[in-house]
């Protein structure tokens, strides 16, 4: 009982939620797209960079390029036909098997090593590089708009600080007219 609460613990653990790379560097969310033919690419807005891997119209419902083929038996190396008869009748710890003392823990790691498999082969699509991209260009332009927008404030605050000056100037011209026409007490 306490080795399958074990191996639950671990499983929860091992997939829990992890946020992407390029995320948790500077907390802004990354949307990547795939789009096709002359498909608009959604525009990035404030704090989320949007980045699209464009692909011709004849590639939009077929299966992706590094996972065609993968099921021919002609295409399946030797030694993996091999490994798959050695693992026949295999059983006890890390075997993933329902034999066996621990039989289950193995099939978390055969999930890893397939997760493994398929970001190896992957994609021809690469994200990264298109984010880095994304984010130099929008890097780029952060002078030139902290300036435009520095240069609003400055003169926001030069028109503020005028009104603030003629109103003082009023305030004192009524205030001394108000004084002139007010008699002074006569001493006693």
């Amino acid at each position: 009982m306490i080795r399958l609460m074990t191996a639950a613990a671990f499983a929860a653990v091992s997939f829990a939620a992890v946020p992407a790379h390029a995320q948790d560097e500077s907390g802004e969310k990354v949307n990547q797209l795939i789009v096709y033919g002359k498909d608009p690419c959604p525009q990035s807005t404030g704090n989320e960079i949007t980045v699209c891997a464009r692909k011709p119209e004849e590639e939009r419902y077929r299966i992706p390029e590094p996972l065609r083929g993968l099921d021919q038996p002609q295409s399946e190396a030797w030694a993996n036909k091999v490994q798959a008869y050695e693992t026949v009748g295999r059983f006890g710890n890390l075997s993933c098997s329902p034999v066996g003392p621990g039989g289950s823990t193995g099939c978390v790691q055969q999930m890893i090593d397939k997760a493994y498999a398929e970001r190896a082969n992957g994609t021809d699509v690469k994200f990264a590089e298109l984010i880095q991209a994304e984010r130099e260009k929008r890097l780029s332009t952060i002078d030139a708009t902290a300036a435009e927008e520095q240069a609003r404030v400055e003169e926001a605050e030069k028109a503020y600080f005028e009104q603030q000056k003629r109103q003082q100037a009023e305030q004192d011209t009524k205030d001394a007219s108000a004084a002139s026409t007010t008699p002074l007490p006569t001493p006693k």
